[in-house]
């Protein structure tokens, strides 16, 4: 399984492909934790909104503040340049074709 991974992410090491989960892991908790306080600045919570308007918006918050963390958190890890290429990637897909 780590052979297929690290072929199609183009790394070399077992010991990247950690510290490649490790701030996938890192980025996933610390984003959510963030986005909680910018959620209640922004008067966002599940009682004062119906699900279908809270949920699409908790999805987009939590994206909104993952990006810049997973790049962050990256650098710390010396992975930059592999989630950089991720994330251009990633906003390739979703309309931002000039990303070179």
């Amino acid at each position: 399984m780590f052979k297929k991974l690290k072929i199609r992410w183009g790394i070399s090491s077992n010991f990247q492909i950690a510290k490649i989960f490790i701030v996938f892991a890192i980025t996933g908790s610390t984003s959510a934790l963030i986005s909680s306080p910018l959620k209640e600045f922004l008067g966002i919570s599940s009682e004062s909104l119906d699900w279908f308007i809270f949920w699409p918006l908790e999805i987009f918050i939590i994206t909104l503040v993952y990006q810049p963390i997973l790049l962050i958190v990256a650098a710390v890890f010396f992975e930059f340049k592999f989630f950089w290429e991720f994330e251009k990637k990633m906003l390739r897909k979703v309309g931002f074709k000039n990303l070179k």
